[in-house]
């Protein structure tokens, strides 16, 4: 066999724990961890943030996770990679820098890669022809252009593989594909290039099934949750690859599931077609991939395989699309579902009155609706007999002086509207919309630098 490559999935989210990473530093057997922050909106998150604040605009969390691990994953040699660098890449850079030399770390090696904010060349690439038509054919770029907070393309592994190979015990990204994550120290530590399709498939799907942490290890497990054993101490899952081999396990002492259902459940998020499903690095084929239960916590993949990958590059470009105002109002049982639509007419005649002009009014019940919306089971002796229910109004609208608007008529339904009312959460607040306007754009535009800083 030849050799194996061990790598954990530290965090599946911009806000997840960091107990699973911790415990899996300390207990497991890795060569890497990769921690992946970013979903498609963050970014714009951390522009604005960023804006407030030259020295923000990325996840302040990995350096949290970082003042407890970085000393103990350098000893072992563990190396980390991880997109928290966001918006702003050499902000993180040197913080963690300064934290590396606070703990004495002589020698460490931090890797970063540049070149995924597009948001300054956005006129240079239409002035050279490129249209940014939507990808989902949903609105005009030209309505958009003068309000982009930020874009930032999905790239692949090599900028990171770079990096690793100037030594970067740490590689810091901002929206690197989330896989890409994964299948760089994989391609790097195998060998694996261009036109070895088949394996830089199953490096793509480690990191797929790594990638959004607890969820590939019986979190949010909707088969059987109840099977999940110790949820309170979730591990995440890890991924031991081979030229020959492909395992998904966790580590030991801790609570969490890996059986072929869980891997099943994550395996298949966010693939639209199991034959076609396309990274900046590959496209990928499982559509007759096989899962197979080997051992306690133990899912042997096999039978993925890999195409030729792709010409364009995706463009994710967020945009403000105006202000919106979420309130709620609780109401108790009896006919507390009557109620709640009553006082939602009362709101709506209101807004009426005042001149209110929206682009969307979404009214929902949680406890009744506001999930399932039009499929949800409405029969009478449901609804009518429901404990509680609680009213939400959603409002978006381009002036924030117009969903603003419904502000001060929320708390005083309490005594002038239908009985049993429950004001809770606060006065509501007018908050940004930013809208997300995914196009495509040509690999040789995107022009991404690795870089590295050594800690003296």
């Amino acid at each position: 066999m030849s050799k194996q490559i061990s790598i954990g999935g530290g965090q599946g989210f911009w806000g997840d724990s960091n107990d699973a990473a911790i415990h899996m530093i300390r207990t497991a057997e890795l060569d890497y961890m990769a921690c992946d922050y970013l979903a498609e909106l963050t970014l714009s998150i951390m522009q604005r943030q960023k804006l407030k604040n030259p020295q923000a605009g990325y996840a302040r969390d990995f350096l949290k996770l970082m003042d407890i691990i970085a000393e103990e994953a350098y000893k072992k040699k563990v190396g980390i990679l991880t997109n928290a660098g966001g918006m702003n890449i050499t902000a993180c850079v040197d913080k963690l820098k300064e934290m590396v030399e606070c703990k004495g770390l002589r020698g460490y090696k931090i890797g970063y890669v540049l070149g995924d904010d597009l948001l300054d060349r956005i006129p240079e690439l239409a002035a050279e022809g490129i249209k940014f038509e939507n990808m989902d054919g949903i609105g005009c770029f030209d309505d958009i252009k003068d309000k982009i907070v930020n874009a930032n393309v999905y790239y692949g592994r090599e900028p990171i593989m770079d990096c690793l190979g100037m030594g970067a015990d740490t590689v810091l990204t901002g929206r690197a594909a989330d896989s890409a994550l994964f299948l760089a120290p994989l391609a790097y530590r195998m060998g694996w290039k261009d036109g070895d399709w088949d394996n830089l498939a199953r490096g793509i799907m480690a990191g797929h099934l790594l990638e959004c942490g607890g969820q590939g290890a019986g979190g949010n497990f909707q088969y059987d949750w109840r099977s999940v054993p110790d949820m309170d101490q979730l591990g995440f899952p890890i991924a031991k690859v081979s030229d020959d081999d492909f395992i998904i396990t966790k580590a030991p002492d801790c609570g969490g599931l890996i059986s072929r259902e869980s891997v099943s459940e994550q395996f298949l998020y966010e693939v639209h077609d199991p034959a076609n499903y396309i990274t900046p690095d590959v496209t990928v084929d499982v559509s007759r991939a096989t899962l197979t239960n080997v051992g306690e916590n133990q899912v042997r993949v096999g039978n993925v395989h890999g195409k030729e990958k792709p010409d364009m590059l995706k463009l994710c470009i967020g945009y403000h699309a105006g202000w919106k105002v979420v309130t709620y109002l609780s109401f108790a049982w009896p006919n507390a579902y009557e109620k709640a639509q009553y006082a939602a007419d009362i709101l709506m005649k209101k807004m009426q009155r005042k001149g209110m002009k929206a682009d969307e009014v979404h009214i929902s019940y949680l406890g009744i609706n506001a999930l399932h919306l039009g499929v949800a089971d409405m029969r009478p002796e449901l609804v009518d007999n429901a404990n509680e229910c609680v009213l939400r109004i959603a409002i978006r609208a381009q002036d924030k002086a117009e969903v603003e608007k419904i502000i001060p008529e929320i708390s005083p339904l309490q005594l002038n509207g239908p009985p049993g009312a429950s004001f809770f959460g606060g006065r509501a607040k007018a908050t940004e919309v930013i809208g997300l306007y995914p196009t495509l754009i040509p690999r040789d535009a995107v022009k991404l630098t690795s870089h590295i800083v050594e800690v003296k």
